[in-house]
């Protein structure tokens, strides 16, 4: 019996797809309200301005659009109106704030995408972009939004512009460094295959939850003690272990700085607010490319080891029959690197 083709199935109404944009707005406004509420709870004063070290919906934001395009920015918009109510009464400089958080994640995007990004992270370049095009360099906008209109609002000086800007910046840019890849990492995220596997992640976790806690309250420095743990969650788990740790030092790192203590406990808040992002910073950077880096690697392992396939089943075709070359791979694989089990056939 012939099979029949449904045509809304492949081509929906348009009443269908109205609904399922206003759903991904309205699901998008929710998480970056959401982000900002989580954001707001570690805040600090500078020059007598409300700013945040670790602002999550910038990450938010840039992840959303990499997932559905620039069509979806009604919901930047709506979630950036929603933080702004919440921290005070309206008034002429939030069409200001809000469009700053707005412009400053599509120009993220524009960015990325010139840039040939790719929202799975295996290459070295993709990496490289996030950092210095969506984060250091995409920032720039909503910093510069945000600062002049707390300027406008008389909340701060003009001289007292730049540090306020740094702090505004740095904290929107950690946002994307920490999380766009933790967003991007769930595209694809799957339980470790294994006991052993999932038990070397739920070690992993286990040691940098507590090390970063430790490491980033104790009195004495210990902040470099993160580093040789994200190197083994970039290295054995790339990208959503990566991304994973350094949100877990970040978050920490965050918690430590504002409250004060350990590492930062001597500091000014200026020095404290520039140890932190450094901190942040490097944690993400290293983590990232490496991920990045080890994934590009076994990308290429595999198209190797495929091409490897391909001309042993053409060696196979095209050898007459008693005159196969008895050295030859087999093409089977053994254990996670991939490599020829070495056997031959007889």
């Amino acid at each position: 019996m012939a099979r029949t083709e449904n045509p809304t199935s492949e081509h929906p109404s348009p009443a269908r797809r109205a609904a399922v944009y206003w759903l991904r707005v309205l699901l998008i406004a929710g998480c970056y309200y959401a982000g900002g509420r989580v954001g707001l709870l570690r805040h600090v004063t500078v020059e007598g301005a409300v700013v945040t070290p670790f602002w999550p919906p910038t990450g938010i934001a840039v992840s959303f659009l990499l997932y559905f395009g620039p069509r979806v920015w009604p919901g930047l918009a709506l979630g950036a109106l929603l933080v702004v109510t919440g921290m005070g009464p309206l008034g002429p400089t939030t069409v200001g704030f809000v469009a700053g958080n707005t412009i400053s994640p599509l120009i993220a995007y524009v960015l990325l995408r010139r840039a040939g990004f790719r929202i799975e992270l295996d290459r070295l370049r993709d990496g490289v972009s996030l950092v210095f095009l969506g984060a250091f360099l995409g920032m720039l906008t909503s910093a510069t939004f945000g600062t002049l209109m707390t300027v406008v609002n008389d909340n701060i000086e003009l001289t007292q512009f730049w540090p306020v800007w740094s702090a505004w910046w740095a904290g929107d840019a950690v946002g994307v460094l920490v999380i766009t890849p933790l967003l991007l990492a769930l595209r694809k995220v799957r339980l470790p295959a294994g006991w052993r596997r999932m038990a070397e992640a739920a070690v992993l976790v286990a040691v940098t939850t507590a090390l970063a806690f430790l490491a980033t309250r104790s009195p004495v420095n210990l902040l470099f003690l993160v580093f040789p743990l994200l190197v083994w969650a970039s290295l054995r788990f790339q990208l959503a272990g990566a991304a994973l740790c350094t949100a877990i030092v970040s978050v920490a790192a965050t918690w430590a700085a504002t409250d004060s203590v350990g590492g930062f406990e001597h500091h000014t808040l200026i020095e404290g607010m520039i140890s932190l992002q450094a901190l942040n910073g490097s944690a993400a950077l290293t983590a990232l490319l490496l991920a990045a880096v080890t994934a590009e690697k076994h990308n290429t392992q595999r198209k190797i080891e495929q091409a490897c396939e391909e001309l042993a089943e053409m060696v196979d075709r095209l050898a007459p029959r008693g005159h196969r070359p008895r050295s030859f791979p087999s093409g089977e694989r053994t254990g996670p690197s991939g490599g020829w089990t070495g056997q031959r056939e007889r």
